[in-house]
């Protein structure tokens, strides 16, 4: 406004001082004021096509009831010393593949509207990878410009229970979009709806052979996936302070209502596992 005012003064002054340029002076004034109308457009279209920044109503809690149960008896001794046994050599067994910086990021300490938000890890999605877990890699490998493309787990687990760590789990991975556990989320960009990605860590099952066609069901997951995955969640549950009841499925958070992986997931194998090597036996409430 102010360059403008400038611009008017300064024709005026020189429509006194050089009577003989008013024509060209004119022409020069409406051609200003021509592209000064264009960007004032150009403006209101990249405005209008943002969504509004106000604050976003948070999403209705819905309820989850953990298959988990505690269990501090009945552990398979067998199982426990083979976990055992697997848990020292987990260090050397794990692999990290490193992927494209687009798929993922940083933990939020604040959030779109300025409040404060706590970043530490407190739930765990549970996923499925629905092809190869090689195609997976080659998806969070490739560079993705738009923020809708961008995608990524923390850890990937493959058929034959190998254990690979894509997103180290003190940075944000993108494993799922409109989300929320217990009706929170966290809203960090003004294009998107909020998300559990801030607060979340993301595991994936290498999906079966017969899971690769889109249907509801497939043949379920192997004994070493499921070995394997008691053992990351443990080493999640230690390092983050993470509960049973915060482990939960994609499925459940999705508020899209468009996911259903892990699909054929089986609780009851993860809670053999999870209680031989001691993760169940715990208080649920502060009277058990």
């Amino acid at each position: 406004m102010f360059a403008f005012s400038g611009l008017i003064i300064f024709i005026w002054y020189t429509k006194k001082s050089i009577p003989d340029d008013q024509s060209k002076l004119n022409q020069s004034l409406q051609s200003h004021i021509e592209r000064l109308g264009q960007l004032s457009e150009e403006d209101n279209q990249m405005s209008n096509g943002l969504p509004s920044t106000s604050q976003q109503k948070p999403p209705r809690a819905i309820s989850w009831s953990s298959p988990l149960s505690k269990q501090c008896s009945d552990i398979d001794q067998g199982l426990k010393k083979r976990l055992n046994h697997r848990q020292e050599q987990l260090a050397t067994e794990r692999n990290y593949v490193v992927i494209d910086s687009s798929n993922y990021g940083k933990r939020y300490r604040w959030d779109l509207y300025g409040r404060r938000i706590n970043p530490t890890p407190s739930v765990v999605i549970l996923h499925e990878t629905t092809d190869s877990y090689q195609s997976a890699l080659y998806t969070f490998k490739d560079y993705h410009r738009k923020d809708e493309d961008q995608v990524s787990y923390h850890t990937l687990i493959t058929l034959d229970g190998r254990i690979i760590d894509v997103v180290d789990p003190i940075n944000r991975a993108y494993g799922a979009g409109n989300s929320a556990f217990l009706g929170e989320w966290v809203v960090t960009n003004p294009r998107f709806k909020g998300s559990v990605n801030n607060f979340a860590l993301h595991v994936s099952l290498e999906t079966p052979w017969d899971g690769r066609n889109g249907y509801l069901n497939h043949s379920g997951y192997s004994d070493k996936q499921y070995d394997s995955l008691a053992l990351v969640l443990a080493d999640w549950m230690d390092r983050f302070n993470i509960p049973p009841e915060n482990i939960t499925t994609h499925q459940h958070v999705d508020l899209a209502g468009e996911r259903s992986d892990p699909r054929s997931f089986d609780w009851s194998n993860l809670q053999r596992r999870l209680a031989a090597i001691g993760y169940l036996c715990v208080s649920s409430s502060p009277s058990d």
